[in-house]
């Protein structure tokens, strides 16, 4: 029997072979019920079980299929640009250097990031690498340096601090890509333009010597906390997974009222093509936690964010556990419930280092915050 990596790398072909047609695929091609995670519809269009592992390959691949009918296809990887890594200036932190970068996504397009170094890096030695999403924010990537105007934000700085490389890039329409143009591009959605810029990133981070490429992690708050699962759920080079206050079902997304995601950073297709009803959308939050199966996946999720209210959280972990059951490591889906609003508080960034620590196996320089 092949290893999990090869399974997911031949799941992500599977998903590749039907780009062409995952953009005009229409609603009713999607399951009714997406909380039905162990059942895939068969190439008569018929409902089967999953019951095993390799059954469950035949469900994931629906579930990229349903998203990328949403938010665009994801481009061919196969003849990527040169990263052409630009260093454009450098500041000396505790514990860490931060170099601000931009790195070629493709072509005529550069993403804007900081780059941390940790100091307490020995020399020669090989490190776990962390891909930090910020949230909302005009300051975009400095936001996570603990720059902007709210506290329990820079989770990219604190774990450098912890001695991990981290990356934290700009998300189109944010910090010095605040003039991006969604109109200009290629791509159907922000979102998708977010997951391929992203994986650019994560091809960054194994391309640094200081990296151990098999190390690597992705976390985020907010827009960076469903941007993580997004990019994870693509890249299963991504190992462990932290979704701070970053998604619920959309049918508890405000009572089912979805037109929040359809701005063009997000999936104007929820719009355009669904019409803004939760029933008609190809895919849901139920599908992307277990896409995420069996690697770590931490979602911090407050008792009271009025952003993604708790409900569809507390609805949706079990369906996924169901998924985790089935591939072996139930423990690997981890869940807490701060008593909180929409915030990333110091006790829940200390778990999510630590969870970090424990997954990608590596000791800290420090135990922060």
């Amino acid at each position: 029997m092949c290893g999990w990596t090869m399974r997911f790398t031949c799941l992500l072909l599977m998903g590749q072979a039907v780009l062409a047609i995952a953009a005009d695929i229409p609603p009713a091609e999607a399951p009714v019920d997406h909380s039905q995670l162990l059942s895939y519809r068969d190439a008569a269009g018929k409902d089967q079980p999953v019951k095993t592992p390799a059954d469950w390959q035949h469900r994931r691949s629906q579930i990229l299929t349903g998203m990328q009918a949403a938010m665009g296809p994801l481009p061919d990887r196969t003849n990527l640009v040169p990263l052409d890594v630009k260093v454009i200036e450098e500041t000396r932190g505790d514990g860490y250097l931060r170099q601000s970068i931009t790195y070629a996504a493709e072509a005529g397009d550069r993403v804007p990031a900081d780059l941390y170094l940790p100091t307490s890096r020995a020399a020669g030695q090989k490190v776990a690498a962390i891909l930090a999403l910020h949230p909302t924010g005009a300051l975009g990537k400095r936001i996570v340096a603990n720059e902007g105007p709210r506290a329990n934000r820079g989770y990219a700085l604190e774990l450098a601090q912890r001695g991990y490389v981290v990356l934290a890039p700009d998300y189109p329409s944010f910090g010095d890509s605040k003039a991006y143009d969604f109109n200009a591009d290629r791509y159907v959605s922000g979102t998708m333009k977010g997951i391929f810029n992203h994986m650019r990133g994560v091809d960054l981070l194994q391309a640094r010597p200081e990296v151990d490429g098999k190390r690597i992690g992705v976390i985020g708050h907010s827009l960076g906390g469903h941007n993580a699962m997004f990019v994870a759920v693509f890249d299963d080079r991504i190992s462990a997974i932290v979704s701070s206050c970053g998604w619920n079902p959309f049918h508890e997304y405000y009572g089912g009222k979805i037109k929040g995601w359809t701005s063009d950073r997000y999936m104007p297709r929820l719009d355009t093509v669904y019409k803004l009803d939760p029933d008609k959308v190809p895919f849901d939050f139920y599908e992307v936690v277990a896409a995420l199966a069996p690697r770590a996946f931490l979602s911090v999720s407050p008792l009271h964010d009025a952003n993604f209210e708790v409900s569809g959280v507390k609805k949706a972990i079990p369906k996924a556990q169901e998924v985790y059951k089935l591939l072996g490591v139930p423990e690997k889906l981890q869940v807490s419930y701060p008593d909180c609003e929409h915030d990333f508080p110091t006790a829940e960034r200390r778990r999510a280092y630590e969870f970090f620590d424990h997954e990608l196996q590596q000791t800290p320089a420090r135990n922060n915050p």
